[in-house]
């Protein structure tokens, strides 16, 4: 008899024939002309139980360009395996051709010319067209949010996450779970949520004092849909205070809790659910071993490192969906749910780019509203780029060099450190900088840009922390975002070496002498989760900066060595 596993493997096999797993048969066309919306929505509907994800949207309201990583280091079991693959690699892998609009929206090689030929990408109104044509086609489909959606821009900031909260209830979602929300601080959390309506979920969130399950946030819901009864399990990020200040949400206390989600599916199966489905802000790594140790989730809906993979990745008889960020692209997952479980699926990564997919004109309007009070602060012209500004990868990425150089200018210091966060929007060369620009990679809670006095020796410490965070064989104890950028400061990895022995090398640039570790050297920074850090806003930093340079030039990176593993 053939086995469920043996079902969603021939699923997955079937979605790549036919062309509904990953990006269909389009994403070989050589030019932006040749799409069309349809194309693109192209869909052949099966089963009975539709769901649509989003994910790490970080308050991007408006299309944007966010180029990919082209630097994405797996380890321990995860060496060389989706997502840790990038660039011609990563197109190799999944049989995308160069110039293609998938290469363009999926990897980073290129970027600034098929940015040009393609366009901007994302935007809640786009994102609404796609959304409507799922329901219209499946009108019980599901739309789940992945959190980091009230995070992230000028106008998130000043109305404390409630543009986002409008503009994504008039989206319609049926649940979402959380991360970077909890920085807008706890009574905020609550408040908000307490009106949301949808469910607000995370089956990790616990009562600080008791540490039992916290009153505002549902492990799960039930949904009843194409005849199934189908329960969705929050998973919010699990590492929160290390990552973020705790003393933001002292009430709250988090983490994976694998026993208390098996306790839960358990809860679920117990009351009829014939599809589970795990909402989760851990990453991909951490989804992936979860899935290993939990049994009886069907699918999870992977969110927090922001990785986009044109077909889910299978681990066990569960099946790991990853739908990228910014709003670049939407998850459409069709499911065959049938005497109480999945038997087969079919996917699309649904990437969304703004110059083919039509505005939806009630989105565009009630987008426009949240933006209308702070038009003209938006759109202030600081500066120009003749460099493409980017972020993210396991190292540098160009916008932190710029505000790193912020830092050292600006902060009067030998060395900057600017957290590697993955969040923040590109611009390719010849482009504006506005005011919008800048805070769409450093809007934060706790913008504080710190000076203060390191040894060489704390230093290291630092390094070596945040290396073990990110490089750690157990993803469980990855517990950051990308490694910790630098200015002024240059050093050597080796991500295969134990805890605290990965960083050497450690030199100055300005003068290239070796870092003494007796020595206190200047040090600028921002996003310290310590309370009471005090200094000016990095978005202050930066603007000036970057208004004294009118033009800004970034030079390649070439401060950090990845010793060969």
């Amino acid at each position: 008899m053939i086995s469920r596993r043996d079902f969603l493997q021939a699923s997955m096999a079937a979605s790549a024939i036919v062309g509904a797993s990953g990006f269909g048969n389009w994403s070989r066309l050589a030019a932006q002309q040749a799409l069309t919306q349809d194309q693109l929505l192209e869909f052949d509907t099966f089963g009975n139980v539709t769901l649509m994800h989003l994910t790490d949207i970080h308050a991007q309201l408006v299309p944007i360009y966010f180029r990919e990583p082209s630097v994405n280091f797996g380890v321990g079991p995860n060496r060389g395996e989706v997502p840790h693959l990038t660039g011609a690699e990563f197109r190799r892998f999944y049989g995308i051709e160069d110039g293609s609009p998938s290469h363009y929206a999926l990897s980073s090689g290129d970027f600034t010319a098929l940015a040009r030929a393609y366009g901007r990408m994302g935007g809640l109104d786009r994102i609404a067209t796609v959304v409507n044509a799922i329901r219209a086609d499946r009108p019980d489909a599901l739309l789940l949010d992945g959190g980091d959606t009230w995070h992230g821009s000028y106008t998130c900031y000043h109305t404390a996450g409630q543009d986002m909260v409008n503009a994504m209830n008039g989206l319609r979602p049926d649940a979402m779970t959380f991360h970077w929300e909890f920085t807008l601080g706890q009574d905020r959390v609550r408040e908000v949520v307490e009106g949301l309506p949808f469910a607000a979920l995370g089956q990790n969130i616990f009562d600080a004092m008791w540490d039992e399950p916290a009153e505002h946030f549902k492990p799960y819901q039930f949904f009843e849909r194409g005849g199934a009864k189908i329960a969705v399990i929050g998973q919010a990020f699990p590492y929160m205070p290390i990552a973020n200040p705790g003393w933001m949400f002292p009430d709250y206390s988090f983490g994976i809790r694998d026993e208390n989600m098996q306790m839960i599916v358990d809860e679920v199966r117990a009351q009829g659910a014939g599809l589970v489905v795990v909402l989760s802000h851990n990453g991909f790594d951490v989804d992936k071993k979860m899935a290993g140790i939990v049994d009886g989730i069907d699918v999870i809906l992977s969110g927090h490192t922001h990785d986009a993979l044109p077909e889910p990745v299978l681990v066990g008889d569960t099946i790991v969906v990853a739908s990228g960020s910014n709003g670049k692209f939407l998850s459409r997952v069709d499911l065959d749910v049938s005497d109480g479980r999945m038997m087969g699926f079919r996917h699309k990564l649904i990437p969304i780019f703004s110059d083919v997919i039509a505005p939806d004109p009630e989105m565009t309007a009630l987008v426009a509203e949240q933006r209308a009070p702070f038009e003209a602060e938006l759109s202030e012209v600081i500066g120009q780029t003749d460099t493409l500004l980017y972020r993210r990868g396991n190292f540098n990425g160009s916008w932190d060099d710029l505000i790193c150089q912020a830092l050292l200018s600006e902060r009067d210091a030998e060395i900057a450190l600017s957290p590697g966060v993955r969040w923040g929007p590109s611009l390719i060369p010849g482009q504006d900088i506005t005011r919008e620009d800048i805070w769409n990679v450093t809007s934060m809670t706790y913008p504080e840009a710190y000076r203060t006095e390191m040894t060489g020796e704390f230093l290291k410490v630092v390094l070596e922390d945040v290396a073990d965070n990110i490089f750690n064989p157990d993803p469980y104890y990855q517990q950051g975002g990308d490694m910790v950028r630098t200015g002024g400061l240059g050093y050597r990895i080796d991500i295969s070496k134990p805890q605290g022995e990965r960083i050497s090398e450690m030199t100055m640039l300005a003068t290239g002498e070796p870092i003494d570790p007796a020595r206190a050297y200047v040090v600028a920074g921002w996003a310290s989760v310590n309370e009471g850090t005090e200094g000016p806003p990095i978005w202050d930093v930066v603007e000036s900066h970057i208004r004294k340079q009118g033009t800004v030039t970034v030079p390649d990176n070439t401060t950090v060595e990845v010793a060969d593993r």
